[in-house]
Protein backbone atom coordinates (compact mmCIF):
# COMPACT_ATOMS: atom_id res chain seq x y z
CA UNK A 1 0.00 0.00 0.00
CA UNK A 2 1.24 3.98 -0.92
CA UNK A 3 0.59 6.55 1.73
CA UNK A 4 1.68 10.11 1.35
CA UNK A 5 3.15 11.03 4.57
CA UNK A 6 3.66 14.92 5.60
CA UNK A 7 7.09 15.76 7.20
CA UNK A 8 7.78 18.84 9.50
CA UNK A 9 8.19 22.06 7.67
CA UNK A 10 10.79 22.93 10.25
CA UNK A 11 9.98 22.07 13.85
CA UNK A 12 10.46 18.05 14.15
CA UNK A 13 8.12 18.06 16.65
CA UNK A 14 5.20 18.57 14.44
CA UNK A 15 5.94 14.83 13.24
CA UNK A 16 3.09 12.62 13.73
CA UNK A 17 2.25 9.84 15.55
CA UNK A 18 1.27 8.32 12.55
CA UNK A 19 3.83 9.04 10.73
CA UNK A 20 6.09 7.62 12.97
CA UNK A 21 4.03 3.90 13.50
CA UNK A 22 4.72 4.07 9.62
CA UNK A 23 8.01 4.74 9.54
CA UNK A 24 8.92 1.60 11.40
CA UNK A 25 6.89 -0.82 9.32
CA UNK A 26 8.07 0.67 5.78
CA UNK A 27 9.85 -1.72 3.21
CA UNK A 28 10.43 1.15 0.72
CA UNK A 29 10.95 4.79 1.24
CA UNK A 30 9.86 7.01 -2.10
CA UNK A 31 11.81 10.42 -1.23
CA UNK A 32 11.99 13.68 -2.86
CA UNK A 33 15.28 13.35 -1.54
CA UNK A 34 16.50 10.63 -0.24
CA UNK A 35 19.68 12.62 1.31
CA UNK A 36 16.87 14.67 3.78
CA UNK A 37 14.26 12.24 4.18
CA UNK A 38 17.28 10.09 5.63
CA UNK A 39 18.32 13.00 8.20
CA UNK A 40 14.95 13.19 9.13
CA UNK A 41 14.82 9.55 10.42
CA UNK A 42 18.09 9.78 11.60
CA UNK A 43 17.40 13.00 13.89
CA UNK A 44 14.08 11.64 14.88
CA UNK A 45 16.28 7.76 16.10
CA UNK A 46 18.41 10.92 18.14
CA UNK A 47 16.24 12.23 20.10
CA UNK A 48 13.94 9.01 20.77
CA UNK A 49 10.86 9.35 18.59
CA UNK A 50 11.75 6.82 16.32
CA UNK A 51 12.95 3.47 18.25
CA UNK A 52 15.48 2.41 15.68
CA UNK A 53 16.16 3.64 12.14
CA UNK A 54 14.26 1.76 9.29
CA UNK A 55 15.47 -1.22 7.97
CA UNK A 56 14.22 0.12 4.44
CA UNK A 57 15.23 0.63 0.95
CA UNK A 58 15.54 4.09 0.17
CA UNK A 59 15.15 5.66 -3.63
CA UNK A 60 14.74 8.93 -4.50
CA UNK A 61 11.07 10.02 -6.64
CA UNK A 62 11.26 13.38 -8.19
CA UNK A 63 10.55 15.69 -10.69
CA UNK A 64 13.58 14.94 -13.01
CA UNK A 65 13.02 10.87 -12.54
CA UNK A 66 9.51 10.43 -11.75
CA UNK A 67 7.83 8.63 -14.61
CA UNK A 68 10.43 6.41 -15.09
CA UNK A 69 10.78 5.27 -11.27
CA UNK A 70 6.73 4.89 -11.37
CA UNK A 71 7.40 2.15 -14.17
CA UNK A 72 10.40 0.42 -11.84
CA UNK A 73 8.53 0.30 -8.50
CA UNK A 74 4.56 0.59 -9.94
CA UNK A 75 4.40 -3.21 -8.65
CA UNK A 76 5.44 -3.05 -5.22
CA UNK A 77 2.77 -0.05 -4.35
CA UNK A 78 0.37 -3.13 -3.67
CA UNK A 79 2.51 -5.71 -1.81
CA UNK A 80 4.50 -3.65 0.35
CA UNK A 81 4.53 -0.53 2.63
CA UNK A 82 5.48 2.17 0.76
CA UNK A 83 6.07 5.37 1.89
CA UNK A 84 6.72 8.80 -0.16
CA UNK A 85 7.93 11.89 1.57
CA UNK A 86 9.08 15.35 0.32
CA UNK A 87 11.07 17.35 1.81
CA UNK A 88 9.14 19.27 3.83
CA UNK A 89 5.22 19.86 4.25
CA UNK A 90 2.54 18.09 2.44
CA UNK A 91 3.33 16.08 -0.47
CA UNK A 92 1.55 15.36 -3.72
CA UNK A 93 0.90 19.45 -3.67
CA UNK A 94 3.09 21.03 -6.68
CA UNK A 95 5.48 18.11 -5.64
CA UNK A 96 5.81 15.19 -7.86
CA UNK A 97 3.79 13.09 -5.55
CA UNK A 98 1.07 13.47 -7.67
CA UNK A 99 1.82 11.05 -10.31
CA UNK A 100 1.90 8.19 -7.73
CA UNK A 101 -1.69 9.20 -6.69
CA UNK A 102 -2.74 9.56 -10.33
CA UNK A 103 -1.05 6.08 -10.96
CA UNK A 104 -3.13 4.61 -7.95
CA UNK A 105 -6.32 5.88 -9.08
CA UNK A 106 -6.01 4.48 -12.54
CA UNK A 107 -5.08 0.90 -11.26
CA UNK A 108 -7.50 0.81 -8.65
CA UNK A 109 -4.53 0.39 -6.18
CA UNK A 110 -5.65 1.26 -2.47
CA UNK A 111 -3.08 4.39 -0.94
CA UNK A 112 -3.72 6.57 1.56
CA UNK A 113 -2.93 10.41 2.64
CA UNK A 114 -1.72 11.46 6.11
CA UNK A 115 -3.21 15.22 7.28
CA UNK A 116 0.16 16.90 8.62
CA UNK A 117 1.81 20.07 8.06
CA UNK A 118 1.27 22.39 5.20
CA UNK A 119 3.03 25.89 3.98
CA UNK A 120 -0.29 26.82 2.05
CA UNK A 121 -2.43 26.20 4.77
CA UNK A 122 -0.34 27.61 7.16
CA UNK A 123 0.31 30.40 5.24
CA UNK A 124 -2.71 31.29 5.17
CA UNK A 125 -3.76 30.93 8.55
CA UNK A 126 -1.10 33.72 9.53
CA UNK A 127 -2.20 35.84 6.55
CA UNK A 128 -5.17 37.28 8.45
CA UNK A 129 -6.87 37.95 5.11
CA UNK A 130 -10.34 37.80 5.66
CA UNK A 131 -12.14 36.50 2.36
CA UNK A 132 -11.47 33.03 3.43
CA UNK A 133 -11.03 32.08 -0.31
CA UNK A 134 -7.88 31.49 -1.60
CA UNK A 135 -5.72 29.92 -5.22
CA UNK A 136 -2.78 28.25 -4.73
CA UNK A 137 -0.09 28.70 -8.05
CA UNK A 138 3.10 27.51 -6.60
CA UNK A 139 6.13 28.70 -8.59
CA UNK A 140 5.67 31.32 -11.22
CA UNK A 141 7.97 30.20 -14.33
CA UNK A 142 11.34 31.44 -14.96
CA UNK A 143 10.04 32.40 -18.51
CA UNK A 144 9.80 36.63 -18.51
CA UNK A 145 7.05 36.41 -21.05
CA UNK A 146 5.06 33.85 -19.86
CA UNK A 147 5.36 35.06 -16.38
CA UNK A 148 4.30 38.66 -16.94
CA UNK A 149 0.94 37.19 -18.26
CA UNK A 150 0.83 34.81 -15.42
CA UNK A 151 1.47 37.34 -12.71
CA UNK A 152 -1.09 40.29 -14.32
CA UNK A 153 -3.98 37.58 -14.55
CA UNK A 154 -3.16 36.69 -10.87
CA UNK A 155 -3.28 39.88 -9.49
CA UNK A 156 -6.82 40.54 -11.32
CA UNK A 157 -8.32 37.47 -9.69
CA UNK A 158 -10.72 38.17 -6.99
CA UNK A 159 -9.50 35.41 -4.48
CA UNK A 160 -6.25 35.70 -2.66
CA UNK A 161 -3.32 33.95 -4.48
CA UNK A 162 -0.73 31.85 -2.63
CA UNK A 163 2.75 31.79 -4.32
CA UNK A 164 5.69 30.40 -3.53
CA UNK A 165 9.25 31.45 -4.15
CA UNK A 166 13.02 30.81 -3.55
CA UNK A 167 15.16 33.81 -1.97
CA UNK A 168 17.15 34.66 -4.95
CA UNK A 169 14.37 35.19 -6.97
CA UNK A 170 11.87 37.49 -3.67
CA UNK A 171 13.36 40.55 -4.90
CA UNK A 172 12.47 40.20 -8.27
CA UNK A 173 8.64 39.14 -7.83
CA UNK A 174 8.41 41.79 -5.56
CA UNK A 175 9.36 44.44 -8.12
CA UNK A 176 7.06 42.73 -10.64
CA UNK A 177 4.35 43.32 -8.51
CA UNK A 178 4.92 46.78 -7.75
CA UNK A 179 5.29 47.60 -11.37
CA UNK A 180 1.62 46.28 -12.27
CA UNK A 181 0.24 47.54 -8.72
CA UNK A 182 2.63 49.24 -6.08
CA UNK A 183 -0.49 49.39 -3.67
CA UNK A 184 -1.21 46.06 -3.60
CA UNK A 185 -1.23 44.32 0.26
CA UNK A 186 0.89 41.24 0.67
CA UNK A 187 1.63 38.93 2.99
CA UNK A 188 5.15 37.22 3.55
CA UNK A 189 5.99 34.01 5.58
CA UNK A 190 9.30 33.29 5.85
CA UNK A 191 10.83 29.95 7.19
CA UNK A 192 7.56 28.74 8.32
CA UNK A 193 8.06 26.97 12.16
CA UNK A 194 12.09 27.22 12.12
CA UNK A 195 14.13 29.06 14.25
CA UNK A 196 14.13 32.43 11.76
CA UNK A 197 10.43 32.30 10.99
CA UNK A 198 8.93 36.16 10.03
CA UNK A 199 5.61 37.50 8.98
CA UNK A 200 5.18 40.47 6.95
CA UNK A 201 1.94 42.24 6.02
CA UNK A 202 1.80 45.23 3.98
CA UNK A 203 1.95 47.51 0.58
CA UNK A 204 3.99 45.73 -2.35
CA UNK A 205 6.38 49.17 -2.27
CA UNK A 206 6.70 48.91 1.21
CA UNK A 207 7.50 45.80 1.93
CA UNK A 208 9.90 45.75 -1.19
CA UNK A 209 11.47 48.69 0.25
CA UNK A 210 12.22 47.29 3.09
CA UNK A 211 13.76 43.93 1.79
CA UNK A 212 15.89 45.69 -0.08
CA UNK A 213 17.85 46.57 2.79
CA UNK A 214 18.56 43.08 4.00
CA UNK A 215 20.06 39.63 3.05
CA UNK A 216 17.50 37.67 1.16
CA UNK A 217 17.76 33.64 2.82
CA UNK A 218 15.41 30.98 3.66
CA UNK A 219 12.26 29.75 1.37
CA UNK A 220 9.38 32.72 1.45
CA UNK A 221 5.48 32.03 0.44
CA UNK A 222 3.85 35.29 -1.30
CA UNK A 223 0.24 35.72 -0.59
CA UNK A 224 -1.33 38.66 -3.01
CA UNK A 225 -4.61 40.02 -1.32
CA UNK A 226 -7.32 39.11 -3.82
CA UNK A 227 -8.72 42.51 -6.24
CA UNK A 228 -10.99 44.06 -4.75
CA UNK A 229 -12.30 46.21 -7.56
CA UNK A 230 -15.33 46.00 -8.67
CA UNK A 231 -15.11 45.32 -12.77
CA UNK A 232 -18.16 46.14 -15.13
CA UNK A 233 -19.51 43.48 -17.14
CA UNK A 234 -19.64 44.29 -20.99
CA UNK A 235 -22.32 42.82 -23.21
CA UNK A 236 -22.17 41.85 -27.18
CA UNK A 237 -23.78 45.04 -27.95
CA UNK A 238 -21.95 47.36 -26.24
CA UNK A 239 -18.85 45.52 -28.38
CA UNK A 240 -20.59 46.04 -31.50
CA UNK A 241 -21.12 49.57 -31.01
CA UNK A 242 -17.30 50.41 -30.56
CA UNK A 243 -15.50 51.95 -33.40
CA UNK A 244 -13.05 49.17 -33.48
CA UNK A 245 -11.12 47.53 -36.19
CA UNK A 246 -12.82 44.41 -37.41
CA UNK A 247 -9.82 41.74 -36.28
CA UNK A 248 -9.80 43.33 -32.72
CA UNK A 249 -13.32 43.22 -32.31
CA UNK A 250 -14.03 39.88 -33.44
CA UNK A 251 -11.36 38.53 -31.11
CA UNK A 252 -13.26 40.24 -28.30
CA UNK A 253 -16.70 39.15 -29.19
CA UNK A 254 -14.80 35.06 -29.85
CA UNK A 255 -13.47 35.69 -26.11
CA UNK A 256 -17.06 36.13 -24.78
CA UNK A 257 -18.77 34.42 -26.28
CA UNK A 258 -17.34 31.43 -26.96
CA UNK A 259 -17.87 31.41 -30.83
CA UNK A 260 -14.59 31.50 -33.12
CA UNK A 261 -13.00 34.36 -34.23
CA UNK A 262 -13.04 33.56 -38.11
CA UNK A 263 -17.14 33.38 -37.78
CA UNK A 264 -17.37 36.85 -35.94
CA UNK A 265 -15.06 38.73 -38.32
CA UNK A 266 -17.14 37.43 -41.46
CA UNK A 267 -20.14 38.57 -39.95
CA UNK A 268 -18.79 42.23 -39.38
CA UNK A 269 -17.24 41.85 -42.95
CA UNK A 270 -20.09 40.54 -44.80
CA UNK A 271 -18.31 37.67 -45.71
CA UNK A 272 -15.15 39.01 -47.05
CA UNK A 273 -13.13 37.38 -44.17
CA UNK A 274 -10.09 36.46 -46.90
CA UNK A 275 -10.00 40.06 -48.88
CA UNK A 276 -8.48 43.01 -47.68
CA UNK A 277 -9.94 46.32 -47.41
Amino acid sequence: MLTLVPTPLGNLQDISYRAVTLFHNATLFLCEDTRVTKNLLRLLHERGVLSEFPQAEFLSFNEHNGPQRLAQVASRLVGEEVLYLSDAGMPGISDPGQLLVEHCQREGIVYDVLPGPSAVTTAYAASGFPSGKFLFHGFLPHKSRERKEILGTLLAHPYDVILYEAPHRLLKLLEEIVGIDPGRELFLAKELSKRHQRYERGEARSILEGLRKETIRGEWVLILRGEKRERKAIHLEEILEMDLPPKVKAKLLSRLSGEPGKVWYERLTGGASGKRG
